[in-house]
């Protein structure tokens, strides 16, 4: 069986992004999924992820420390079957590098996984204090648990 692939996408790549990879990778069998994130912009190449990112992560078990700051390509369009970004702004800038329809339908919103049709933001935390963070956790939490249904059930 081939490896599905997985990407994660948010404007730096440093808050929601990271989060949502490290949430995904712990649900699903590595081996069978690979799972990695990026960003629209160009701003945290090579960052780690925010450090209340890693701490909320930390909180829930998950070591988040590995990852790195990247920009999302039209290569990564080409190499993944699923792009989930945060929200509506990640969606428009992922859509502007699709070169064919087949690409365009992998970019979905991830929380249209728990709000089906609904197009609802993941909220950038960024700016806001740590509550910010595990709220964003908590989304992703309920959103990659609809994706490892639909992955083991065969729809992903």
């Amino acid at each position: 069986m081939e490896k599905k692939r997985i990407l994660m996408v948010c404007l730096g790549n440093i808050c929601r992004s990271p989060l949502a990879e490290g949430v995904l990778k712990a649900k699903v069998n590595t081996n069978e999924v690979y799972v990695d994130s990026a960003g629209t912009s160009n701003y945290h190449i090579n960052d780690l992820p925010d450090r209340r990112s890693i701490a909320t992560a930390r909180k829930h078990g998950l070591d988040i420390t590995d990852q790195r700051g990247r920009q999302l390509t039209r290569q990564d369009l080409k190499d993944f079957d699923h792009i989930f970004v945060m929200d509506n702004s990640n969606y428009r800038d992922a859509l502007a590098l699709a070169e064919s329809e087949a690409e365009k339908e992998k970019i979905k919103l991830i929380l249209n996984e728990i709000f089906p049709g609904e197009n609802v933001d993941v909220p950038d935390p960024y700016y806001g204090g740590d509550q910010g963070f595990e709220n964003v956790y908590q989304m992703l939490d309920e959103a990659t648990a609809k994706i490892v249904e639909k992955l083991k059930n065969g729809t992903y």
